[in-house]
C-alpha cells in the first residue's frame, strides 16, 4: 500500500462522509501493517458511526488501493473528551469544557462547565461552584488547552 497515493483519495472520502479527517497513518506492528484512521466532527460521534465510517472505507480501500498487502483497518474518533482548537470553538458553544489557563483567574487554573459565547479573543464560560452558577471571561491568550468534558 502507497499511502502518499490513497491519503489524498481518502481525506477525501471522508470529507464527502461528512467528517474531518484528523490523522492517516501506516505503521508495522510485530509484522502486521495497520492503517490508522482518526476522524472528527462537531456533532458526537458513536461507536455505530465508527463501524458505519470504517465499512464505507473500507469498501472504498478496496477499489483505490492496487497493492497485494494485506493490512488491518483501524477508524476511531477523537472521543469524547476530545481536544478544541481556538478556531473551532464558536461551533461548540453551548458544550460542556475543561479549560486550563495559564494564569489563575481568581485563584483557579482549571475550569469546566458550559462555553457560552465566544467573542473575537475571549471565551465566556459558567461553571458552578458548590450550589452557586459563576461566569469567567478567558482571554484566548491565557488558555493553555480546552477540551469537550462529560458533565456528571
Amino acid at each position: 500500500m502507497d499511502l502518499n497515493k490513497i491519503k489524498t483519495l481518502l481525506e477525501k472520502k471522508i470529507e464527502e462522509l461528512g467528517f474531518e479527517p484528523v490523522s492517516i497513518t501506516r505503521k508495522v506492528e510485530k509484522g502486521d501493517v495497520l492503517l490508522s484512521i482518526v476522524v472528527d466532527r462537531v456533532e458526537p460521534i458513536d461507536m455505530n458511526t465508527i463501524v458505519d465510517v470504517s465499512g464505507k472505507l473500507s469498501s472504498y480501500l478496496d477499489e483505490i488501493d492496487d497493492s497485494d498487502e494485506k493490512y488491518f483497518l483501524d477508524v476511531s474518533s477523537l472521543g469524547a473528551e476530545k481536544p478544541l482548537k481556538i478556531e473551532q470553538l464558536p461551533k461548540y458553544v453551548g458544550s460542556y469544557v475543561n479549560v486550563h489557563v495559564n494564569n489563575a483567574i481568581d485563584g483557579l487554573n482549571i475550569f469546566e462547565g458550559n462555553l457560552d459565547e465566544v467573542k473575537e479573543n475571549s471565551i465566556t464560560l459558567s461553571y458552578r461552584v458548590k450550589t452557586r452558577v459563576k461566569t469567567v471571561v478567558i482571554l484566548f491568550n491565557n488558555i493553555y488547552k480546552i477540551r469537550l468534558a462529560i458533565k456528571f
